[in-house]
């Protein structure tokens, strides 16, 4: 099954395999596949939108990739999500050059090709300390340059027809990227939005679909600011911190309401953890088993040659909608300690429903 291209990467992680943080593909398909994109057929932007010139990016040619085991599967309409994501490198490279960055690619592509038995290198885009951009899975730089089509990744787990992935070298739990690579993010994410009309709150980073690090605390932090920097070379405005709801990550060793509270609701699916507010062994197991029984696939962040981090036991993304219920009535007693819990301590001014009914928006709001 590894050689097919629906195969989560992660999953070979269990035996200690280590990949890029670009890889968990999803299974979806939707959509026809192509052997290459339409020419001249870009997507109009909308009136208000301006148009990002497009930098200079080199190909899978220039980086002398070898050439795809399989057809790429190229979608009959444009991804709705840009990821940001980072390799996780621990080493975080001082080596700024060209020749580095296609080394880079040529690494990642042979780890995804014969480590994990992939047709291709699974992200879209790569983007080097240096601040050079390589084109990642074969065709993905013509088909961007269409602005009709997706070429389907290897990004993200369960959502790679929706995704376009971006992968930043370096690790970014602790400290900041260079200047020159969040340049060269920002001209990317920039040209792509202009390209497929992608709405500003759409760029996300790699956490907000999988129980993972990526891109790093630290990237990830930034992601407002590089909404707004690529809706300022749009011209656009870019949407609030507000307007943008995501899921936190709770990691073995948190402490405070919103592990008190995922407690409760782990209580109310049958599992028996303490409700101390302190993410210890008890938690993480209980969060371990209902990803296994969900096919959740355990996510770790690592780079081509370098396992960094286990995060076996994460909560995150893929596994809060599985735990939080429709209603304060569901789960019983535990379903309404954790709402009142949070609402003591959320943020937010949150207004709940009078009849009890609970969607996803209400406990992001919860949470945040």
């Amino acid at each position: 099954m590894a050689g097919q291209p629906g195969f989560d990467r992660r999953a070979l992680l269990r035996g200690g395999v280590a990949a890029t943080a670009a890889g968990a593909i999803g299974l979806s398909t939707a959509g026809a596949a192509h052997a290459a994109p339409s020419a001249g057929t870009a997507r109009p932007l909308r009136a208000s939108r301006g148009k990002a010139a497009e930098p200079r990016i080199y190909t899978t040619e220039e980086w002398g990739a070898r050439p795809p085991s399989q057809e790429i599967v190229i979608e009959d309409h444009v991804p709705t999500f840009i990821v940001v994501h980072h390799t996780a490198d621990p080493g975080n490279s001082e080596d700024y050059s060209l020749e580095h960055a296609k080394q880079i690619c040529r690494d990642i592509q042979d780890h995804h090709m014969d480590g994990n038995g992939w047709s291709d290198t699974g992200q879209q885009f790569t983007n080097s300390r240096g601040g050079f951009r390589l084109e990642g899975r074969h065709q993905s730089l013509a088909v961007v340059r269409g602005g009709t089509q997706h070429v389907q990744g290897a990004n993200v787990g369960g959502h790679n027809s929706e995704v376009i992935g971006i992968e930043n070298e370096g690790l970014y739990t602790d400290v900041d990227v260079p200047a020159a690579l969040w340049d060269s993010l920002v001209q990317l994410v920039a040209w792509i939005a202009s390209q497929y009309g992608t709405d500003l709150k759409n760029i996300q980073g790699h956490r907000d679909f999988n129980s993972t690090e990526c891109p790093g605390n630290v990237l990830y932090g930034r992601l407002q600011e590089l909404r707004d920097a690529v809706g300022r070379v749009l011209g656009v405005s870019s949407p609030s911190a507000d307007e943008v709801l995501t899921w936190p990550l709770l990691k073995p060793g948190a402490v405070g309401a919103q592990v008190r509270a995922a407690q409760h609701l782990l209580r109310g699916k049958g599992y028996k953890v303490p409700v101390d507010g302190v993410f210890g062994t008890d938690t993480k197991r209980a969060v371990a088993e209902l990803a296994e029984r969900h096919c959740v696939e355990r996510h770790t962040c690592a780079a081509a040659h370098h396992n960094t981090a286990d995060e076996t036991g994460y909560l995150g993304s893929d596994i809060w909608p599985l735990i939080t219920p429709s209603s304060r009535t569901a789960g019983g007693e535990d379903t309404d300690d954790a709402v009142r819990a949070l609402m003591r301590t959320s943020r937010r001014s949150t207004t709940l429903p009078a009849d009890g009914r609970l969607t996803q928006t209400d406990w992001k709001r919860l949470l945040s």
